[in-house]
């Protein structure tokens, strides 16, 4: 089962991503926590990449596609996948199709503007391993400190307020047509995110089960 989790940035299409990851045992490959990692790398398709997501737009397509054709090219995906942050545009959808990448399910989840800036300034991520926390939400077991790692645990500058408005810019002009394109192909399923995680995971089931 190959699925796509749309949403604008801070609707929590990662948290779906994860915990639908878990009940049906396929990987959740996040573009952006890949994209991250190869930044603070220093590769140069991460610096490349790093110097787009400071200012809060998107990676150049050649450099996302390429990223994930090699990641779901790989064994734990070979029974499905869930891609979170891919494709962002129309263009990079059509060149998911034009790869012969079959995908089952596109899971719309939809939150209003004024919620998101709101959660997303509540976000905190590990510095060290990219795992996502909330002040709100998901606070870690010690302030600052990642269950996981134990590295430490920041507020990303692309969460910062400024960021985030040009972020939701950007998502409406580019990646809020993927809604219609998905649409007209019968596979979209929309998910009006509710305030308790819990239950928005729910809803995500019964969209990707129906």
């Amino acid at each position: 089962m190959n699925l796509i989790f749309l949403g604008a940035p801070g609707a929590g299409k990662g948290t779906q991503a994860e915990s639908a990851s878990n009940k049906y045992k396929i990987p959740a490959i996040s573009t952006g926590n890949m994209l991250r990692e190869a930044a603070k790398n220093g590769t140069e398709a991460g610096l490349k990449a790093k110097s787009f997501m400071d200012s809060g737009d998107l990676v150049p397509d050649e450099v996302v596609v390429g990223i994930i054709k090699e990641r779901i090219a790989l064994d734990d995906a070979k029974n499905g996948f869930i891609l979170d942050g891919f494709p962002r545009t129309v263009k990079q959808a059509q060149a998911l199709e034009d790869m012969g990448v079959n995908i089952d399910k596109v899971i719309n989840i939809h939150v209003a503007d004024e919620r998101i800036t709101a959660r997303m300034s509540g976000r905190r991520v590990c510095t060290d391993c990219g795992a996502s926390y909330h002040i709100e939400y998901k606070p870690t077991s010690s302030e600052g400190v990642c269950d996981l790692c134990k590295g430490k645990v920041a507020l990303r500058d692309d969460d910062k307020p400024e960021t985030v408005l040009s972020r939701l810019k950007t998502y409406h002009e580019k990646t809020a047509p993927l809604i219609d394109f998905y649409d007209k192909r019968g596979k979209l399923r929309t998910v009006e995110g509710q305030e308790q995680i819990e239950e928005t995971t729910r809803l995500t089931f019964e969209a990707i089960d129906a």
